[in-house]
């Protein structure tokens, strides 16, 4: 007995050391950070950058994959599965990291159970940016005007559920207006019918609208993030202007399996956070319109996650909006 108890504590311990040699040479073999969009998009193109910079710090290759598809929830779902060893990375959004839980009536992980936050990456900002017809130059003057003609304005969205559109919803719901949502196909072809003429604004992302702006094809009201936007840092935001509560960005985000260990956790942290400062990384993702992360522990982003996911439920039920 005394031999059979002595071996299975040899075997236990030998298993513990296994582990904890596997962690602390982590990571020992490529990573894979899964975008849940197709490549060439604003999301993919901040996750390469990422991916190129961290080589160096963490010593191993980290390869992008683009796994598409039903709101970014097959990639999701593919990282919530994968085994929880630090090697296969989610760079998630807003969408299945806050968003889609109550846009679709079911998914297949748990943003909350099913993941472990490692860092906030930043923010995407939307401004809200009207037809030259419009007769409004601020914030105040088209909240006026639309409650002066009811019925008379609507706004493009790239589809129902998207950040475009909750924006809008978020709007409604903030100044007492009513102006109707139109929902399209993607933002290509709710930004044409915008710059025609045929909707009168929208709630787009920085980066999408800029050149339009300084084309003079759209005139900027305000910027939908809690602060200005390094892109167009002399338009105040819609809170500076006097709507309450009003931050409508899109935050990205690294997420591990749920059940990573700490270890692995903590230094995965620290290796995009390194990455995070590189004057080289700043830029390219500044040129992205990303704005830097207001919290970069995982702890400050589990907390994060839950705040917008309470957020955005509000917003749905009163849209009621539904992807599926």
């Amino acid at each position: 007995m005394n031999t059979r108890r002595t071996c299975l504590l040899a075997l236990a311990c030998l298993a513990g050391a296994g582990t904890a040699w596997a962690q602390a040479s982590f990571p020992h073999k490529p990573l894979s950070l899964v975008v849940p969009y197709a490549p060439g998009g604003p999301t993919d193109a901040m996750a390469r950058t990422l991916a190129n910079a961290i080589r160096p710090v963490l010593g191993q290759t980290m390869i992008v994959e683009n796994k598409a598809g039903a709101g970014a929830n097959i990639g999701a779902d593919y990282v919530a599965r994968a085994e929880a060893d630090g090697h296969t990375l989610l760079f998630g959004t807003s969408a299945p990291l806050a968003i889609n839980m109550n846009l679709y009536q079911k998914i297949n992980y748990d943003p909350f159970k099913s993941f472990s936050p490692i860092i906030q990456i930043g923010q995407l900002p939307n401004v809200l940016v009207v037809h030259p017809s419009v007769p409004a130059k601020n914030m105040k003057e088209l909240i006026a005007y639309a409650k002066a003609n009811p019925g008379k304005l609507s706004f493009a969205s790239s589809g129902s559920g998207a950040s475009s559109h909750l924006a809008g919803v978020l709007f409604n719901m903030r100044a007492g207006t009513d102006i109707q949502h139109i929902p399209y196909k993607g933002t290509g072809p709710a930004l044409n019918d915008l710059l025609g003429g045929q909707v009168a604004m929208s709630f787009t992302d920085v980066l999408t609208a800029l050149p339009h702006i300084k084309a003079g094809k759209l005139r900027v009201l305000g910027v939908t993030s809690a602060s200005r936007s390094r892109a167009l840092p002399e338009v105040p935001t819609l809170m500076e202007q006097g709507l309450k509560d009003f931050d409508a960005s899109v935050f990205f985000g690294i997420v591990a399996p749920s059940g990573t260990p700490q270890q692995v956790v903590t230094k995965l942290n620290a290796a995009f956070a390194q990455v995070l400062q590189q004057p080289d990384v700043k830029q390219h993702l500044a040129q992205q319109g990303l704005e830097p992360p207001p919290q970069t522990t995982p702890a400050q982003l589990a907390v994060y996650m839950r705040s917008e996911a309470a957020k955005w439920r509000e917003v749905i039920k009163v849209s009621g909006a539904k992807a599926d």
